[in-house]
């Protein structure tokens, strides 16, 4: 069973950063995609940031110049920097993760973090 725990949420005023971190647990042979989504109140889940296992991006046009993913292969974590933050950045925010284990392929998700930009 594959486990992904997400950590460095909170809450943080206009203008300021945050580093969200997400680490995969479990019997894990690779993993290819490495994903952030967010969902705000009353509105669907909408992909934010995702790097592939090479290392190629891709941002939604919200958060591009402003927020940064990367990802330590040997640590199995992905982080998202997000800097000059915005209150309409505020959304419980989930990783996601195409998880390669011995006989199966598939995609898990983190339980989620909430995010709160405000003065």
């Amino acid at each position: 069973q594959v486990q992904l725990v997400e950590s460095g949420g909170g809450l943080v005023q206009p203008g300021g950063s945050l580093r969200l971190s997400c680490a995969a647990s479990g019997n894990i042979f690779s993993i290819d995609l490495m994903g952030w989504y967010r969902q705000a109140p009353g509105k669907e889940r909408e992909l934010v940031a995702m790097i592939s296992s090479v290392g190629t991006t891709n941002y939604a046009d919200s958060v591009k110049a402003r927020f940064t993913i990367s990802r330590d292969n040997a640590k199995n974590t992905a982080y998202l920097q997000m800097n000059s933050m915005k209150p309409e950045d505020t959304a419980v925010y989930y990783c996601y993760f195409h998880v390669r284990t011995v006989g199966s392929y598939r995609a898990y998700w983190g339980q989620g973090t909430q995010v709160t930009v405000s003065s």
